[in-house]
C-alpha cells in the first residue's frame, strides 16, 4: 500500500512539474551565464559568483536604430539570455523593433513566451491568429498608435506593419529569458533540408512548382537568436 501511494504520488508530481513548466526559477539573487562552461543545462550553467560583474548585467545600444534597409523594411535588435548574460533563470528578455516605412516584422511566433509589444513611435498594424478553433483561425488585430500597447498570446502566430509612410519602432518584452522564434513562412518554405515539395503542395494547396520557387528564395530572418 505504501509503495502504491509513494508511486501515485510521484507520478503526480512529474506530471504536475510538465503542467507548470517554464523558464527555470532561481534559487540564488542570481545566475549569470557561463558561456564557457561544457555542463549541460535547461540554459545555462552559473558563472562563479566571485566572478560576475555589472557588466554581466548590461546592455547598451537600444536608443541607436537598426539598419532597415533589407527587403522586409524591419530590423530587431534582440536583448535575450545569449546577449545579456545576467537574464539567466530571471526569465524576461526584450527587443527593439524598427520599422521603415510600410516595414513589416512578418507572420511568427515564440513557443517560449508571451510577449507585449510597446509602440514609441509611429503607427503599427498588428495582430495574432488564434489556434484552430470551429469558427476557423481567429484574427485579433489592431491599429497602434505611439504609446499604445498589444499582447501577443505564447505559441500563436502574430505580426506587426508599418502603415505610416514615416520611421517607426516599438519596444517588445518577453516572460522568458530566450523566448524562441519561428518564423512562418521561413520555417514551411526555408527549412534545411527541405519539406518534400509533394508534402507543402498538398497542405497549402499550391503546385509543386509554386512550392519548388519559393523554397529556392532566400528567406530573411531579421532578429537571429543564436
Amino acid at each position: 500500500m505504501a509503495a502504491r501511494i509513494i508511486l501515485i504520488s510521484a507520478l503526480l508530481a512529474l506530471a504536475s512539474s510538465h503542467a507548470l513548466a517554464f523558464d527555470p526559477s532561481p534559487l540564488q539573487d542570481f545566475c549569470v551565464a557561463d558561456y564557457d562552461s561544457n555542463v549541460f543545462v535547461n540554459g545555462f550553467a552559473c558563472k562563479n559568483a566571485k566572478d560576475v560583474t555589472a557588466d554581466d548585467f548590461y546592455f547598451t545600444g537600444l536608443d541607436k536604430p537598426a539598419s532597415t534597409a533589407n527587403e522586409l523594411g524591419a530590423n530587431i535588435t534582440l536583448v535575450n539570455v545569449e546577449r545579456l548574460p545576467g537574464l539567466n533563470t530571471l526569465g524576461v528578455a526584450m527587443s527593439r523593433i524598427d520599422y521603415a516605412p510600410f516595414g513589416l516584422n512578418p507572420p511568427h511566433s515564440h513557443p517560449r513566451s508571451s510577449e507585449i509589444l510597446h509602440v514609441a513611435e509611429g503607427t503599427l498594424y498588428a495582430g495574432f491568429v488564434t489556434s484552430n478553433t470551429e469558427n476557423g483561425n481567429l484574427l485579433f488585430a489592431k491599429k497602434l498608435k505611439k504609446g499604445d500597447a498589444f499582447v501577443f498570446p505564447k505559441g500563436l502566430i502574430h505580426f506587426q506593419f508599418n502603415i505610416g509612410d514615416t520611421e517607426a519602432v516599438a519596444f517588445a518584452t518577453f516572460g522568458s529569458q530566450s523566448p524562441g522564434l519561428v518564423t512562418t513562412a521561413n520555417a514551411l518554405f526555408g527549412s534545411k533540408p527541405p519539406i518534400p515539395d509533394y508534402i507543402l503542395a498538398q497542405a497549402v494547396q499550391l503546385s509543386k512548382t509554386t512550392v519548388g520557387w519559393l523554397q529556392q528564395q532566400q528567406w530573411l530572418d531579421i532578429a537571429e537568436e543564436y
